[in-house]
C-alpha cells in the first residue's frame, strides 16, 4: 500500500509539473501554418523564449509549418498537437551547421529536452537530397565526397534529428518522416526515453530509423520503424564512444537493411544491452546483427523473443578487424526464443528502397557466428531457436565442398554482413572461431531440398549441443572441423554427425 501511494504521489507531482509548464505558442511568435511561409526564425524565437523562462512547452497547433534548422535548448519541450506538421525546407541553404551538426532539429549539450505529441515531423528528405544532388552536378555546390558508384551526395544531406552530448531526453508519440539521411542520431548522450514513436522514412539512402551512438541509459520501447536502412542501430563511430545500459523492447521493424544492429561503426564499446519482444518483417538483411570490426568491446548482450517473417537472415554475430590497432572482442551473448522465416528470393522486392544485392552467384545463406583466427568470439548461448529456410540450393549455382572448408573466406577486414564470406557450406548455421557456444533446442526447417549440411563448426572450442532438430530424412547434418571439448546430446544427434574422420577432426564424446 505504501509503495502504491508513493507511485501515485509521484505521478500526481509529475502531472502538476507538466500542467504548470508555461506554454509558448509558435503562432504568437509569428509562425504561419500554411505550408509555404518559412517559419525558422519564429520557431526559434519561441524556443529561445522558453529557454530564457527556465523551461516551457513550445506548442505546434494544427497546421503545416515550413522551417529550416532549429536548435532545441535546455528545459524546452516541443509539443505537437494532433494535425500539426513541422515540414522541412527543401532548400539546402536553410540547414547551416550548428556546433558542427547539420540537421533539421539540433540539440548540443542541452538538458531536459523533449519532443512529444501526435503530430508529424516531415523532413521532405528525398526532395532535399535531390536538390543537393542537382547542385553538385551543376557545379553550384560541389560535394568532394560525392559517391559516384551509388550516384548520391554524401555531404549536406544531414539528419532529421541530431542530439549531441545531451542529458535527459524524452521523445514520445511523435511521427518522424522522410529524412534526407539518418532519421535521428543521439551521440554521447545519456538518460534517453523513446516511447510509442513512429518512424516512416523511406525517402532516400541511409535512412536509419533510430541511431544510438555512444550513449548511456537508453530505453526504446513500443516503436514502429519502417526505414530505408538499419531499423534500430547501436553505433560507436569513434573511440571513446561507449554504449552502456540500453533496453530495446516491444518494437516492430521493417528495414531495407538490418532490423536491430550493433555497428557498423564499432570503435568504442557496447555493454549491458537487452533487446526483447521485437517483430520484424520484409527486412532485407539480418533480424539481429552484432558486429565488432573496428576494435569495439561487446559484452553482456541479451536478445530474446524475436519474431521475423520474410527476413533475409536470422542472426549475424561477427568479430572482425576492419579498423583500429587491434581487434576488439565479443563475449557473453545470449539469444533466446527466436522464430525466423527466410524466403528464397529477396525479402524487400516490393520495397521502394531496396538494399544492394551481392555481385556473385550464391545459394541461400545460413546464420553466421564468426570470429577471426586467434580472436575468438566467447560464451554465446542460443536457445529455443526456430528458423525456416527455403532450401533450393543448387551445386550448379554455387558450390563449396566440405573438403575445402579451409577455403571459406575469412574476409578479416571486410564490411560485416551475413553475405561477407561468399558461398557457405551449410544451410542453417555457420560457426567459426568461437570459444564457448551452447546451442539448445534448435529447430531448423527446410521448405525445399538443400544438398548442404545444416551446421558447420570450424575452429570451435567448448561446444554444447542439446535438442537439435533438423529434417529427419537427412544424415550428416552436423559437420565438425577442429572442434574440441564438446558436449553433445547423443540421442538427438544420432546419425547427424559426419562420420568420416579422415576428412574432419571429430572430438571425443
Amino acid at each position: 500500500m505504501k509503495r502504491n501511494f508513493i507511485i501515485a504521489l509521484f505521478i500526481f507531482c509529475v502531472s502538476l509539473t507538466v500542467s504548470a509548464q508555461k506554454v509558448f505558442d509558435i503562432k504568437k511568435y509569428g509562425a504561419v501554418g500554411d505550408g509555404k511561409t518559412l517559419n525558422t526564425k519564429a520557431i526559434q524565437k519561441a524556443i529561445d523564449a522558453a529557454n530564457k523562462n527556465k523551461g516551457g512547452r513550445v506548442v505546434f497547433s494544427k497546421g503545416t509549418f515550413l522551417s529550416g534548422s532549429i536548435v532545441l535548448k535546455n528545459d524546452v519541450e516541443l509539443f505537437f498537437e494532433d494535425g500539426a506538421i513541422l515540414l522541412g525546407s527543401t532548400n539546402p541553404d536553410h540547414y547551416p551547421k550548428y556546433e558542427g551538426i547539420r540537421a533539421f532539429i539540433i540539440a548540443y549539450e542541452s538538458k531536459n529536452i523533449a519532443i512529444k505529441g501526435k503530430g508529424i515531423i516531415d523532413g521532405q528528405g528525398r526532395e532535399l537530397a535531390l536538390a543537393i544532388d542537382s547542385l553538385h552536378h551543376t557545379g553550384v555546390r560541389v560535394d568532394p565526397k560525392y559517391n559516384y558508384r551509388r550516384m548520391r551526395p554524401e555531404d549536406g544531406r544531414g539528419k532529421l534529428i541530431s542530439f549531441v552530448k545531451c542529458d535527459s531526453i524524452t521523445m514520445t508519440q511523435i511521427t518522424l518522416k522522410d529524412s534526407p539521411g539518418w532519421v535521428q542520431c543521439f551521440t554521447a548522450c545519456k538518460n534517453i526515453v523513446i516511447d510509442f514513436m513512429k518512424v516512416e522514412s523511406r525517402a532516400y539512402w541511409n535512412n536509419d530509423g533510430i541511431d544510438v551512438n555512444g550513449c548511456e541509459n537508453v530505453r526504446i520501447t513500443n516503436c514502429n520503424v519502417n526505414a530505408a536502412d538499419d531499423g534500430i542501430c547501436l553505433k560507436s563511430e569513434a573511440t571513446g564512444l561507449h554504449n552502456n545500459n540500453i533496453y530495446i523492447a516491444n518494437c516492430t521493424i521493417r528495414s531495407s537493411a538490418n532490423a536491430v544492429k550493433f555497428g557498423t561503426g564499432s570503435y568504442g564499446s557496447f555493454k549491458n544491452v537487452t533487446i526483447e519482444n521485437i517483430k520484424v518483417f520484409d527486412t532485407f538483411r539480418s533480424a539481429v546483427a552484432i558486429e565488432s570490426v573496428d576494435g569495439a568491446e561487446i559484452e553482456n548482450i541479451k536478445v530474446s523473443d524475436i519474431t521475423a517473417v520474410n527476413t533475409g537472415n536470422a542472426v549475424l554475430i561477427r568479430l572482425g578487424h576492419r579498423n583500429g590497432d587491434k581487434p576488439g572482442y565479443i563475449k557473453n551473448v545470449s539469444v533466446k526464443n527466436v522464430k525466423v522465416q527466410v524466403p528464397f528470393g529477396r525479402p524487400d522486392i516490393d520495397y521502394d528502397m531496396r538494399g544492394p544485392e551481392v555481385d556473385y552467384f550464391h545459394n541461400p545463406f545460413p546464420a553466421s557466428i564468426a570470429g577471426i583466427p586467434e580472436h575468438l568470439i566467447e560464451n554465446v548461448t542460443l536457445e529455443n531457436i526456430e528458423i525456416v529456410y527455403p532450401g533450393k540450393a543448387s551445386k550448379g549455382m554455387a558450390y563449396h565442398p566440405l573438403s575445402r572448408l579451409k577455403d571459406v573466406k575469412e574476409n578479416i577486414n571486410g564490411y560485416p554482413e551475413f553475405t561477407m564470406f561468399g558461398e557457405l557450406p551449410s544451410w542453417g548455421f555457420y560457426v567459426r572461431h568461437v570459444n564457448g557456444i551452447e546451442m539448445k533446442n534448435i529447430k531448423l526447417i527446410l521448405d525445399k531440398e538443400d544438398f548442404r549440411p545444416a551446421f558447420v563448426f570450424d575452429d570451435v572450442k567448448n561446444l554444447t549441443l542439446k535438442g537439435i532438430d533438423v529434417p529427419s530424412d537427412k544424415i550428416n547434418q552436423i559437420i565438425f572441423k577442429d572442434v574440441s571439448s564438446s558436449n553433445l546430446d547423443s540421442e538427438s544427434l544420432k546419425r547427424k554427425i559426419e562420420p568420416e574422420q579422415n576428412k574432419f577432426e571429430l572430438p571425443a564424446h
